[in-house]
């Protein structure tokens, strides 16, 4: 199984010649292309570093299915109808896929070779002939081409955002398909954002409605296909026995298990109970009660169970609350800055988190794109002509990051500093409720879907009642919660985002006009920003490395000194804990978790486990 575009990475030059096309520009020819110019692996690469390429095969790996409604009920997850089962990835492939130890290179999969000028106005893909989908059928141009279309047409409206830029996707011969980018694009990530493209088979959708969720296993074009399906319980992966690209050097020791299976539970106590008695293999702990309190439990203690915490180096801790400045009552600054200063995190962590966690204060915590220290050099250059339409604090202060609490719930230097801010902005208290000059009063509901929450959302509710606010936590049924997030209908929902490791046009979704306006984007706060929409084209211009996080940095600044969530925690590392059947390699690919990739079942240890009782 051949690593998602989702670990898109950096690294050694690509082998490439130079040609001329009609117009004379100079083309070149690559097996992989990077956002910076490097590949790490050339061209006869045998398998990836981070790998054991003789890695046994075969074996079930289990695993706690998540998802918005904690069930599932479609196959389809392009679409905004449904909630789609979790590992749904293992059934698509796409003309490139990323290596798992470079932040953003991709390498030619379905497609052998891809052909772009320097300019990286359009690109071809030279498409395998030898690839084929689920029922034999050979992956064709035509396929790709549909794929741009029918996603374009009817998939999720984030699709729109993340294509706006190719202008036409043409099948030029059976297996030979050009993408032409739209003029004046930013198009240094366009070829891999048009790699990444996930595949699928026209012929299946010729007498099929691809816009309504569906549980009909689909015909597609990855290594895995889904079986044993029972909605809202479980649903497993197994490996086409056929797959046509199983021997790629992509491929060598890597989706070393027949099948992956995804247990769902109603509650996330009783799944991890389920754990303790071996109803699944893996789990990742994002408790920090139950990963500080909780695992005393018998097979731990008699290394049936190994629970271990592995380092993660990707951009971690964009975790808050988001305020949806949708709404009128949220437009000023000072009134988000003052609902964020009451968190009080210090208190969370000492009596909630068992000191587990840090602080947030970046959208890209534990990186090097974090905004840090005095504005000066080229990020200074990079903000000054946008001055004027900036707080003056984000040239005259460093980023802003929330002020440290006194360990106890309510600190009342923080709930006097908030009561200034809201004083300013026109909220004067009136009968112990915060009130404008037109008698309405500051009221917000902080919506969630899950339990685990109510312990540390109640206190900070408690907080902002003290400030006057007629403050509220609301829980509601997870489908009802996914359809007001889809609709922006909320005053506050906590939600955690992932940031790519190589940001550019695709963090329009998340804090730019385009995912504001888009329905089920990542754009929780609602940010509409004219520098911000300038700074992710900076982004996403940018020709070095050097000058894309010096972007980043920038941008990170902005967005904090607008208040637009209320940062919440992170930690740089992964908890997991795992029954003791697996392998593994010596090295871990270092921007993944690298578990469903290149972890192994040993049947030895399994067969062991079995013997002593611990595992049927």
């Amino acid at each position: 199984m051949a690593a998602s575009l989702g670990f898109l990475t950096l690294a050694f030059w690509a082998t490439f010649t130079l040609a001329q096309d009609d117009s004379a520009q100079n083309v070149i020819k690559s097996h992989g292309i990077s956002t910076f110019g490097e590949l790490k692996y050339p061209a006869d690469f045998e398998h990836w570093d981070y790998v054991n390429p003789d890695a046994p095969q075969g074996g079930t790996i289990s695993l706690l299915g998540t998802g918005a409604s904690g069930t599932f009920d479609s196959l389809n997850p392009f679409i905004l109808k449904g909630e789609p089962a979790q590992g749904l990835g293992l059934m698509y492939d796409s003309l490139l896929v990323g290596s798992g130890d470079e932040p953003d290179s991709a390498y030619g999969y379905v497609a052998e070779t891809l052909e772009y000028p320097e300019d990286r106005s359009w690109v071809i893909f030279n498409m395998r002939p030898e690839a084929r989908f689920s029922d034999g059928e050979p992956i064709t141009a035509e396929d790709v081409v549909f794929s741009y279309e029918i996603l374009m047409e009817k998939g999720h409206p984030v699709y729109k955002i993340i294509y706006k830029d190719i202008e036409t996707v043409e099948a030029l011969s059976a297996h030979r398909v050009k993408f032409t980018f739209r003029e004046g694009a930013n198009t240094r990530d366009l070829p891999s954002v048009a790699g990444g493209l996930s595949i699928l088979a026209k012929h299946y959708y010729a007498d099929r409605d691809f816009g309504e969720s569906t549980i009909e296993v689909p015909v597609t074009s990855g290594g895995y296909t889904a079986k044993a399906i029972t909605p809202g319980k479980s649903i497993s992966y197994c490996k086409n026995p056929d797959y046509w690209a199983k021997d790629l050097p992509h491929n060598r020791g890597t989706g070393n298990f027949d099948c992956y299976r995804y247990e769902y539970f109603s509650d996330r106590t009783v799944a991890f109970e389920a754990f303790k008695a071996g109803a699944f293999l893996f789990h990742e702990e994002f408790f920090s009660k139950i990963w500080a309190t909780g695992y005393d439990f018998p097979a731990l203690s008699k290394g049936w169970v190994i629970r271990e915490s592995i380092p993660d180096n990707r951009p971690n801790g964009t975790q808050g609350l988001w305020i949806n400045m949708r709404k009128e009552k949220f437009s000023d600054p000072r009134v988000r800055q003052a609902i964020g200063m009451v968190f009080n995190f210090e208190w969370s962590n000492k009596t909630l988190f068992y000191g587990l966690y840090e602080r947030t204060d970046s959208f890209w915590e534990n990186s090097t794109m974090q905004a840090e220290g005095p504005l000066d050099g080229a990020e200074l250059a990079l903000l000054e002509p946008f001055r004027d339409q900036l707080p003056e604090s984000v040239f005259s202060d460093p980023p802003f990051t929330p002020a440290i609490s006194r360990a106890d719930q309510a600190d009342r230097k923080a709930l006097r500093a908030a009561g200034k801010l809201l004083d300013e902005a026109g909220w004067k208290v009136v009968n112990g409720k915060r009130t404008n000059d037109k008698g309405e009063v500051l009221s917000l509901e902080i919506l969630d879907d899950s339990p685990s929450f109510e312990r540390i959302i109640n206190p900070y509710v408690e907080n902002l009642k003290r400030l006057g606010i007629d403050a509220s936590y609301s829980m509601i049924d997870k489908a009802q919660y996914q359809q007001r997030q889809e609709d922006f209908d909320f005053d506050i929902i906590p939600g955690r985002l992932v940031m790519s490791l190589s940001p550019g046009e695709e963090l329009a979704t998340t804090f730019g006009t385009a995912g504001a306006e888009s329905p089920g984007s990542s754009n929780f706060s609602g940010l509409s920003n004219p520098v911000v929409d300038a700074l992710i084209v900076k982004v996403a211009q940018a020709e070095s490395r050097e000058d894309m996080e010096t972007a980043v940095r920038a941008l990170d600044r902005v967005l904090r000194s607008l208040h637009i969530w209320v940062p919440n925690w992170f930690k740089p590392s992964h908890n997991i804990a795992y029954w003791d059947v697996f392998g593994r390699p010596e090295t871990k690919p270092f921007y993944a978790r690298g578990v469903m990739d290149t972890w192994w079942m040993d049947q030895q240890k399994l067969e062991k486990l079995k013997a002593q009782g611990a595992l049927r």
